[in-house]
C-alpha cells in the first residue's frame, strides 16, 4: 500500500448534518500521513456534525464552495450522514465540483450516505459501489452495480457503508492518493 502521501491536498465536501466520525476519522488519518486537509462547504463559519440522530462537534469551514477549484486539490472525500448529502446533491456548484474531480481522474471518497452526490452526478454508470443499504436502489437506478462490502474501489473511487468500515475506507483512500490519477478504463 502506497501510504506517501505527504504534501498532497485534498477536500471534504460538507455542509450541516454529516456523519461527525465520516469526517473527523478520514480527515484525522489524512493529516497523520502528511496530507493537508481542506474541509469545503456552500456554508461559511463552522458546520453541526451529528452523532447518528444526536448533534455533535462543530467542524470549521477550511474554505468557501465558491472558492474552491479542483485544481488545488489531489482528492476529495463526501462524508455520509443523512441530511448533509440530502443537502450537497442538490447543490449545482456541489455537484459541478465533485464531477471535476471524477473527470480529472482524481480519487473521489464516499462513505454512507455520501454515495448520493454520486448518483446525482451521473458518475456511476457501469461502476461497482457500495454505501448504507438504504440508498441501494438510489445507486442501481444511477447505473452502478451495488454491493455489501466493506470498501470498493472503481477506477479511484472509494465507497464504504458506514462508519464501522472507517478503518479500511481511510486505508484505500490513502492508498488512492497515493497512486495518483485514474483513467478510466472502458466498460
Amino acid at each position: 500500500m502506497n501510504t506517501n502521501i505527504q504534501g498532497k491536498k485534498v477536500a471534504i465536501l460538507a455542509t450541516h448534518g454529516f456523519e461527525e466520525s465520516e469526517l473527523t476519522s478520514p480527515r484525522d488519518a489524512l493529516k497523520a500521513v502528511g496530507a493537508t486537509v481542506e474541509v469545503v462547504s456552500p456554508e461559511a463559519g463552522e458546520l453541526q456534525a451529528f452523532k447518528h440522530f444526536e448533534k455533535g462537534q462543530k467542524v470549521a469551514v477550511d474554505k468557501a464552495l465558491g472558492q474552491a477549484r479542483c485544481e488545488d486539490y489531489d482528492a476529495i472525500v463526501l462524508p455520509g450522514g443523512l441530511f448533509n448529502p440530502d443537502q450537497l446533491r442538490v447543490n449545482a456548484d456541489a455537484l459541478k465540483f465533485v464531477q471535476a474531480f471524477v473527470k480529472a481522474g482524481k480519487p473521489v471518497a464516499a462513505i454512507c450516505h455520501g454515495p448520493w452526490i454520486l448518483a446525482d452526478t451521473g458518475v456511476l454508470k457501469g461502476r461497482k459501489i457500495t454505501s448504507v443499504p438504504t440508498i441501494r436502489k438510489d445507486i442501481e437506478n444511477a447505473g452502478a452495480t451495488w454491493v455489501d462490502e466493506a470498501v470498493v474501489v472503481d477506477n479511484g473511487i472509494v465507497t464504504s457503508r458506514t462508519p464501522k468500515d472507517l478503518d479500511a475506507f481511510n486505508a484505500k483512500l490513502i492508498e488512492e492518493i497515493g497512486e495518483g490519477r485514474h483513467e478510466r478504463r472502458a466498460a
